[in-house]
């Protein structure tokens, strides 16, 4: 169709399901629920996405870094983005906040309590087992031999 077919001609004519012209039928029902582009509000842009905190306790996100409480380190934090701000939570702790750093590449003031220098503390990994005398007791004597003994042993001597 050429340019100003739809305006000129199918908007003029009858519709055959509904009856009526499309021009009278957009002037009474539709029209008055348009809204100006520069007038409407954006599209608010928000997700949810999870990330596991690292050492540092900056978390990424959209390409920029936000900081958490450095207790959070090695935890899946929830991470709320929104048009105007970045909410970060974890369990049941009370979310951290930041306003949403535009550009790339930017790191984001931390504006909580002070945080601690160096690493959380945490809690002694598993090893092999240790010999505790408390436990034990005594371990009994230990015989006495002479180094010469050991040498002799050492040379192939005493077999």
């Amino acid at each position: 169709m050429a340019p100003g077919v739809c305006l000129t001609i199918a908007d003029q004519r009858v519709h055959g399901t509904t009856h009526e012209r499309p021009e009278q039928r957009f002037a009474r029902e539709e029209a008055q629920a348009l809204v100006a582009v520069d007038r409407r509000p954006p599209t608010p842009r928000e997700r949810f996405e999870t990330r596991i905190v690292p050492k540092d306790g900056y978390v990424a996100v959209l390409a920029n870094r936000y900081p958490v409480p450095l207790s959070w380190v090695g935890s899946t934090v929830g991470v709320h983005v929104l048009a105007q701000e970045v909410v970060l939570t974890h369990r049941e702790e009370e979310p951290v906040r930041h306003t949403r750093l535009a550009g790339k590449h930017q790191v984001a003031r931390w504006s909580g309590p002070p945080r601690a220098v160096g690493r959380p503390e945490r809690p002694p990994l598993g090893g092999p087992p240790r010999l505790d005398l408390v436990y034990l007791g005594t371990a009994g004597d230990v015989e006495v031999r002479p180094l010469a003994r050991y040498e002799a042993i050492a040379e192939g001597v005493g077999r």
